[in-house]
């Protein structure tokens, strides 16, 4: 059997063990062989920096994650977009002035089935020289929903401008916005379409 040699820290922790014990009597002390390898430490560790900053007892602790905003509703989402038609139109439309030229109703369509509808509509008006339609998606019904992953009511009204930012759609269409009340308020949108 090969016998191992001591790393220098072994070495001195086995002199600082060895100090410490009494041989039995009529034996002779084991003392460490030295090797090249297993020279005496001279200099001293440097100490293991902190896991956790220094707390006293009955302090709370930091928030470890920042606090996530609520997203933002359709609305506020639709107000924040930058207005790329004539300001004066635009008011005249927000305030229900003018009359929309034709009008799609979703009510009771699956995704799939209105997002044909919405591109066939769109593409139609615009063909035809319309430039103010209204899409009416209608505003949700609520359910009782015990779910893990919270769902927002009104799936069509939610999926609504992002169709209209997607391809075929988004260069015909020059901006939306949630229709006045006479004309079916948060439940329907204007859709204002680019000129031919």
């Amino acid at each position: 059997m090969r016998r191992r040699h001591l790393k220098p820290e072994e070495r001195q922790l086995w002199e600082a063990v060895a100090k410490t014990a009494k041989p039995i009597s009529g034996r002779k002390a084991f003392i460490a062989e030295s090797t090249p390898e297993a020279l005496p430490l001279t200099h001293k560790v440097p100490p293991v920096p902190a896991r956790i900053d220094a707390f006293s007892l009955g302090e709370k602790a930091p928030r470890a994650h920042p606090r996530l905003d609520h997203p933002k509703t359709l609305p506020e989402v639709l107000a924040s977009q930058p207005l790329n038609m004539d300001a004066k139109t635009h008011m005249r439309m927000t305030k229900g002035k003018i009359l929309p030229e034709a009008r799609l109703d979703l009510h009771g369509m699956t995704l799939s089935e209105a997002h044909a509808e919405l591109i066939s509509f769109i593409l139609t008006a615009r063909a035809s020289g319309l430039r103010l339609v209204l899409v009416i998606t209608g505003k949700g019904k609520a359910t009782h929903d015990n779910g893990a992953i919270p769902q927002r009511i009104g799936a069509l009204r939610h999926q609504l401008p992002h169709w209209l930012r997607l391809p075929p759609l988004a260069p015909v269409v020059q901006q939306l916005t949630e229709a006045h009340l006479r004309h079916g308020g948060s439940g329907a949108y204007y859709v204002y379409l680019r000129r031919k």
